[in-house]
């Protein structure tokens, strides 16, 4: 159901309808145009005018760069000893190959996990806050919601009216060879 269906469905109508669909519109709240990657780099697009907008991650177009030169590699006596691991990734395998691309991400276990544009392994639930649909992805160095456009940083918070609520993200470490999500 639409907020149009749902105020309609409440009985409001005429200039009342008009002024409660026109009052918690806000800039920060418009949808992002961008292409839905799903796992694995398959797309799923969202169009506007016809044109499918945004990247698919897992391409290597000149601008993306490899995990070599990731930041904050512990050493792997210390991502053994991290307790209660919610996920484990062997980076070395062709499986996670969108993970080995500044900006690529993927969603695994219900969470997902980007590698940030500053060559940082993230992660955060899949599960927006703003209402239980789980299509968060990465895009443009911030968590998106694709079904509703509420976006946050890399943190967690809120960045518009829609991700007021904040996002779960989660801890995430490596060794260079093994990711860890806990």
């Amino acid at each position: 159901m639409t907020r149009y269906e749902f105020l309609k469905s409440a009985g409001f109508s005429g200039a009342a309808l008009m002024a409660l669909l026109t009052s918690c519109v806000r800039e920060d709240d418009k949808y992002v145009n961008a292409l839905t990657v799903a796992p694995y780099g398959s797309t799923t697009g969202t169009k506007t005018s016809g044109i499918t907008t945004g990247t698919t991650t897992g391409t290597n177009n000149g601008t993306t760069t490899a995990t070599s030169n990731v930041s904050g590699i512990i050493t792997t006596e210390e991502l053994n000893k991290i307790t209660s691991t919610k996920l484990k990734i062997d980076l070395t395998s062709k499986t996670y190959a969108n993970l080995q691309i500044a900006g690529g991400y993927m969603i695994i276990s219900n969470i997902v996990i980007a590698l940030s544009k500053t060559n940082t392994y993230i992660a955060a639930t899949v599960t927006c806050s703003h209402e239980p649909k789980k299509q968060m992805i990465y895009y443009n160095n911030e968590w998106y919601c694709t079904a509703h456009g509420a976006r946050f940083s890399l943190t967690g918070a809120g960045l518009n009216s829609n991700g007021r609520a904040g996002l779960s993200v989660y801890k995430v470490a490596t060794d260079g060879k093994t990711l860890v999500v806990y």
